[in-house]
């Protein structure tokens, strides 16, 4: 047997030389010399599900690594089916890789009204027209400040009466902390009374320093009160501005003054000695102790220690106010 005959099954070429032999038919479905579908024509074809995402491998011996649904470019393909995105991506060694992403998102809960928005119609009313209430005010407030310290112009003479009634003296301003000379010396209130005792009788009492008491009041306190602080160094400032050195009444606000002084230190007295009282005050007065603050050690400047009192003529207490009208 010719060693060239080893296959029994090899084709013989007619037209070659003799023993030559033809390749054997490739199987069926299968390109004869790329390996690629011969269904496809060119490049293997992948089926590919457009719910799920996957894609089935091309036929055996593709060497091309191309997907059906890419083309040529190893390109994306999505398809998007009941709220499902399918995303088909080519790899580079022939396999197919699948991605599903769920696109359905539900919608969030509102968010809870707070503050005004939470009320009801008619209280978001009734705040409306509180704080226009407020805000009127507040607006009125500033203006009449504001016309209180301005120059003298049109407004303020046509209506300084109602400006000064509006401000003064609870909201007086004192721009004396930035005078070139600010004050040197440490002034006290003191007053005393005549009280209308249980029996019918008289009683004058001693003098009690009211300032000592603010003093001691705001000593060691963080948050003292506006009150301790101001209103009975204000009101004798006031007053002061307001009367001349012999005490008597200068301008309309001299009246005012006067009132707003024998009130604060009646309503005082009773909330202080509520129980040494023991009746009904009939009359005060009240007195100033000035001492000038002395200079440290270092200055050679002396100034006298010794208090200056100014004492005020006795004032008779209104009923109202003896009966309890500003306690």
């Amino acid at each position: 047997m010719d060693a060239y005959d080893e296959d029994p099954g090899a084709r013989q070429d007619p037209g070659g030389p003799a023993g030559a032999r033809l390749p054997e038919s490739p199987p069926d479905g299968v390109g004869a010399s790329t390996g690629e579908d011969s269904s496809a024509g060119k490049g293997s074809q992948a089926d590919v599900d457009p719910v799920a995402g996957t894609d089935s491998p091309g036929a055996p011996g593709s060497t091309g690594g191309q997907s059906a649904a890419a083309g040529k470019g190893g390109q994306d393909a999505e398809g998007v089916g009941g709220g499902v995105t399918g995303a088909v991506a080519g790899s580079g060694d022939g396999g197919m890789t699948g991605a599903v992403t769920g696109t359905g998102a539900s919608t969030p809960p509102p968010a809870p009204r707070t503050g005004v928005a939470a009320l009801s119609p008619r209280y978001q009313i009734v705040a409306a027209l509180a704080l226009a209430v407020v805000a009127v005010g507040a607006c009125v407030h500033l203006l009449m400040v504001f016309l209180s310290l301005a120059p003298a112009n049109t407004v303020t003479k046509q209506h300084g009466k109602a400006v000064e009634e509006w401000v003064f003296p609870e909201f007086e301003q004192n721009w004396k902390l930035f005078a070139p000379n600010p004050l040197q010396q440490n002034i006290a209130v003191q007053v005393r009374a005549v009280v209308r005792t249980k029996d019918g009788g008289l009683r004058t009492t001693g003098w009690t320093d009211l300032s000592a008491q603010d003093g001691a009041a705001i000593d060691g306190n963080p948050v003292p009160s506006h009150t301790q602080q101001n209103e009975l160094r204000r009101s004798w400032d006031f007053f002061t501005a307001t009367h001349s050195a012999d005490n008597r009444p200068v301008g309309m606000r001299g009246s005012l003054s006067e009132q707003y002084l024998r009130r604060i230190v009646v309503m005082r007295l009773y909330r202080t000695y509520p129980a040494d009282l023991d009746g009904i005050i009939q009359r005060v007065q009240i007195r100033s102790s000035t001492t000038n603050v002395q200079p440290p050690a270092w200055s050679g400047e002396r100034v006298s220690d010794k208090p200056v009192y100014r004492v005020l003529p006795w004032w008779t207490v209104t009923a109202d106010e003896a009966a309890g009208g500003v306690r």
